[in-house]
């Protein structure tokens, strides 16, 4: 077998180790992305290595394509940035969603997408975001303990279910208040689709520029949340990661006029 060797020389699967031995396994692609064609987009790459990608994604890029979003999505730029590279492959470990900004991080191969899906479900991932919400948060801090469902009648929104609704915990603290409104700092211990969208809203104080859940465009044409901080430990190797993405143009200008 080419893909397996063992001390440089092909080897089968049920062939004996021993100790010293150096085992080199070619891990190969067995199919391309091909429902994801290749688009020439903006993209921001804050990191990337052999294993994974860490981008800053801007808000109105939905993360895979979809029937009304086919070509302008993050998956399209990356199929574009490896056009020549072979067999594409989109594994994002952290969603966001289509109007949220900021980073999230790719798998290059299917070793560090089970290893960084794991890592996710072990809430080995610290994910951060900022948010501009209407009113003064009380508590200024604390964490919200609200499973989340889908909203009857509904395939996008989504609800608080103390029933029916599966875990979702969101910590908060508020950074600063004026004129009505609060830029706060989250941190998520679990990932439910719209879970500080939701949260936030049902502790009252919703995001600005939120169409679903404060549909208020005052200020801003999208929900007002950006994902600053991703921290984990490198699926590969074990080295800590920190990368951080700065509030983009459109959330700094609603801070001018609030604040």
């Amino acid at each position: 077998m080419e893909h397996l060797l063992i001390n440089g020389t092909p080897s089968r699967t049920n062939t004996p180790l021993h100790e010293g031995d150096i085992l080199t396994v070619h891990i190969v692609e067995e199919h391309s992305s091909y429902h994801v064609p290749p688009v020439e987009l903006p993209l921001s790459i804050v990191y990337e290595d052999e294993d994974i990608l860490v981008a800053n994604k801007p808000a109105k890029m939905p993360i895979h394509p979809s029937m009304d979003n086919y070509y302008n999505s993050l998956a399209n730029a990356l199929a574009w940035y490896y056009r020549d590279s072979g067999n594409f492959i989109f594994r994002c470990t952290n969603r966001l969603d289509r109007d949220t900004s900021g980073l999230t991080v790719i798998a290059k191969n299917p070793l560090s997408s089970a290893i960084l899906s794991d890592m996710a479900v072990r809430h080995a991932i610290t994910r951060e975001y900022l948010a501009i919400v209407r009113g003064v948060v009380t508590p200024p801090s604390g964490t919200i303990t609200a499973p989340l469902s889908r909203k009857p009648g509904s395939i996008i929104e989504r609800c608080v279910d103390f029933e029916h609704g599966e875990r979702a915990v969101t910590h908060y603290k508020t950074l600063e208040t004026k004129n009505g409104h609060s830029l706060v700092s989250l941190q998520l211990e679990t990932g439910r689709t719209h879970q500080i969208r939701i949260h936030m809203k049902y502790l009252g104080f919703p995001l600005v520029g939120d169409y679903l859940y404060n549909p208020d465009m005052e200020f801003i044409t999208r929900q007002a949340l950006h994902s600053c901080r991703l921290s984990f430990e490198h699926p590969i190797t074990h080295v800590p990661l920190c990368f951080e993405a700065p509030l983009p143009d459109d959330m700094k200008r609603v801070l001018l006029d609030v604040f």
